[in-house]
C-alpha cells in the first residue's frame, strides 16, 4: 500500500484526512454528526451556567475561590474549635451574642474567659458555619470557661453609709422599716423612682400617703364633673363664701405629713455574695440611733450644765468636746457655738404632727433698755406669772427631737404676766488673765480661810505659780496705787474708767508708779508671796463702783 501524506481540516469535533476520496454519502453523514457535536457542547455550556447559578443561591455556605491568600478561616474559642467561616469579622458579632445568651441565663453577671484565634487557608470550594450554630457553640464553650459570677444587687447610699442589698424589695423593705417607726398608722408607703437628672441608672426614693392619693382621685372627679356652667357657679361661690374659723374638734389630728432628712440614692450594680448585707443586719444599722456630733447654739440664760442637761450629756464630756472650754466655770455668750452630741439613725426621718395639748405657759420677757449700764447689769422690775391656754399646733420633728412648732388655734385661759428687765446697752472694756498658766487655787465668794487673818469670803481669784512669774494688766488704764498694801503685800491697783478697777495682790516686785498709764497685757509686776499669803500665788480682783465682782464672769 502506498504512503498517502494526512492533512487535518478543522470540521467541528471531527478531523478528516485530505487526499481521501470520499463519496456524497460519507460526506453527509459527517456533516450530521459535526451538527450533533455542536449541540452537545452547547448543552454543556449551558448546564455548567447552570449549575453556577443554583450553587449561588441554593448553597451559600460554600466560600468561592479568592484571587489569592486564605479565604476560609477555622475559629477556635478557648482553644475550642466554633466553627467555620469566611470573614473574621463575622466573629465578634457571634461572642457578642454567645455572651447575651449565657447571661440571659439568670439576672448574675457571668464572667468568663473569651480568647479567639484562627487558623486560615487557601481552597477552590469549602463548607462555612451558619452564624447561630457559631454563636451555639460558643455559648457552650463559655459556659464551660465561667471564672466569676456575680450576683445582681442594689447599693443603697445614706450620705457616708452605704450597704448593699440583693434585691430592690429589700430595699424599699429598709425604707419603709425606717418610716414605720414614726407612721404607726401605716398611711405611709415608699417607692423607688428613677433619678432623670442622672446619666447613670440611678434611683431615689418618693414617699406617699393613702390620704394623698385619695385627694388626688377626688380632685380628679372634681374637675370631670365642674365643667361649664357648674364651674363658674363654683367659682362665684368660692368668691363670696366667708371663711370659717375653725373649733378644736374641726382639727383631723395626728400625721400630716412625712418625709426622709437624708438623701437616699439606690445603684444597681453586681457583686460578690459576701459583699451582700442582709435585710435584718441592714435594718438594725439604718434604724438604730447612734450618737453624732451637732452644733448647739448658745441661746439667753444658758449655762454649761444646762446645754449638757439638755442634750443628755455629762458636763464632763461637753468640757471635752469643746477646746475653747477650760472647766465648768468658762464664760459662754449668746450666739456661742458649742459641739454636742445627739442619738440620731443613719437615715434621718422628719415629720409633722397635728396635736392638741393644755399647758402653763410663759409671756415673752420685756426688756427696759438703760444706756448707761453696761450690757452685764441688768434688774427685774416685774416678776412673771405663769398663764394658761388649750392648743392645736402642728409640731415637726427630725426623728425624736422636735424642731419646729406652729401654733394652729389657741386659747386662752388666763393671761401670763410678763418679767419686765431693765438691761444695759454699753459694751464693757474687755479683761484678759493677768499671768500666763497657773493653778486656780482659790475661786470668788464663800470659802474656808486658809490662813488666820485671811478673809472666808474671798474677793477675788487666785492663781498658785512661782515667784517671778510675770504679772500683765488685765485691761488698759491708770495705776491707782503701786506699792505695799498690807494684807494684799506688794499690790498695783488700775482704773479703767466707767467706776472701774482690777487689783493686783501678793507681789515679789512693782513695776509701774502711780499716775502711770499702762496697756492691756503690758507687764506690771512679779509674782510673789508678801502679805497674807499660804504659798506663792497671784491675788486678782475686779471692782465695779467700789464693789468687788466674781472676775471669772469678765475674762475674755
Amino acid at each position: 500500500m502506498r504512503n498517502v501524506p494526512f492533512h487535518f481540516v478543522d470540521c467541528g469535533w471531527q478531523n478528516i484526512p485530505t487526499g481521501i476520496p470520499v463519496n456524497g454519502f460519507k460526506i453527509k453523514k459527517m456533516k450530521k454528526l459535526s451538527r450533533y457535536y455542536k449541540k452537545m457542547k452547547i448543552a454543556y455550556i449551558k448546564v455548567a451556567a447552570f449549575a453556577t447559578v443554583v450553587s449561588i443561591f441554593f448553597f451559600p455556605h460554600y466560600q468561592k475561590l479568592e484571587s489569592t491568600g486564605d479565604n476560609i478561616f477555622t475559629v477556635y474559642l478557648n482553644g475550642k474549635q466554633v466553627g467555620t467561616v469566611g470573614d473574621p469579622e463575622q466573629v465578634d458579632a457571634c461572642l457578642i451574642a454567645a455572651r447575651k445568651k449565657l447571661a440571659g441565663t439568670s439576672d448574675e453577671l457571668v464572667l468568663a474567659d473569651s480568647e479567639i484565634s484562627y487558623t486560615g487557608a487557601e481552597v477552590l470550594w469549602g463548607a462555612i458555619d451558619d452564624a447561630s450554630v457559631i454563636t451555639s457553640n460558643m455559648a457552650s464553650v463559655l459556659k464551660g470557661s465561667v471564672k466569676e459570677t456575680l450576683n445582681r444587687s442594689y447599693t443603697v447610699k445614706i450620705n457616708e453609709y452605704t450597704v448593699n442589698l440583693s434585691s430592690s424589695e429589700e430595699v424599699l423593705a429598709l425604707l419603709q422599716a425606717s418610716i414605720n417607726k414614726y407612721d404607726s398608722g401605716s398611711e405611709y408607703y415608699v417607692d423607688l423612682v428613677l433619678d432623670g437628672d442622672r446619666e447613670l441608672n440611678v434611683l431615689t426614693t418618693q414617699i406617699y400617703s393613702a390620704s394623698e392619693q385619695k385627694e388626688e382621685e377626688q380632685a380628679a372627679e372634681e374637675v370631670m364633673t365642674s365643667v361649664g356652667i357648674n364651674a363658674e357657679l363654683d367659682a362665684m361661690f368660692a368668691e363670696v363664701e366667708p371663711a370659717v374659723e375653725k373649733d378644736f374638734a374641726d382639727y383631723e389630728l395626728g400625721l400630716r405629713s412625712l418625709q426622709f432628712g437624708d438623701t437616699v440614692e439606690v445603684v444597681e450594680s453586681y457583686l460578690q455574695e459576701d459583699e451582700i448585707t442582709s435585710l435584718s443586719q441592714a435594718i438594725e444599722e439604718v434604724t438604730k440611733e447612734q450618737e453624732k456630733e451637732q452644733i448647739y447654739e448658745v441661746v439667753s440664760g444658758d449655762t454649761l450644765s444646762q446645754i449638757a442637761e439638755k442634750n443628755e450629756i455629762p458636763l464632763a464630756d461637753l468640757i471635752a468636746m469643746n477646746e475653747t472650754i477650760e472647766n465648768e466655770n468658762s464664760m459662754i455668750r449668746v450666739g456661742d457655738e458649742l459641739i454636742v452630741t445627739v442619738p440620731e439613725p443613719e437615715l434621718s426621718v422628719e415629720r409633722t404632727e397635728e396635736v392638741y395639748y393644755e399647758e402653763d405657759y410663759e409671756a415673752d420677757i420685756i426688756y427696759v433698755d438703760n444706756d448707761d449700764w453696761y450690757t452685764t447689769q441688768t434688774q427685774t422690775l416685774q416678776e412673771p406669772s405663769a398663764g394658761h391656754r388649750i392648743v392645736v399646733a402642728n409640731v415637726s420633728y427630725r426623728n425624736n427631737e422636735e424642731i419646729d412648732r406652729d401654733i394652729l388655734k389657741e386659747e386662752i385661759t388666763y393671761e401670763a404676766v410678763p418679767k419686765i428687765v431693765e438691761r444695759g446697752t454699753k459694751i464693757p472694756p474687755t479683761y484678759i488673765k493677768p499671768i500666763s498658766g497657773g493653778r486656780q487655787s482659790s475661786g470668788f465668794g464663800r470659802r474656808r480661810a486658809p490662813t488666820r487673818g485671811a478673809s472666808s469670803n474671798h474677793k477675788g481669784v487666785d492663781w498658785a505659780t512661782p515667784v517671778g512669774t510675770a504679772v500683765m494688766a488685765s485691761s488698759a488704764g491708770t495705776v491707782a496705787k503701786a506699792g505695799w498694801g498690807s494684807g494684799y503685800g506688794y499690790v498695783v491697783y488700775i482704773n479703767h474708767g466707767d467706776g472701774r478697777q482690777t487689783r493686783y495682790g501678793h507681789l515679789s516686785k512693782v513695776l509701774v508708779s502711780p499716775g502711770q498709764t499702762v496697756s492691756q497685757g503690758q507687764k506690771i509686776a512679779l509674782s510673789g508671796n508678801t502679805g497674807v499669803s499660804t504659798g506663792p500665788h497671784v491675788h486678782f480682783e475686779i471692782l465695779i463702783n467700789g464693789t468687788q465682782v466674781n472676775p471669772l464672769s469678765y475674762l475674755n
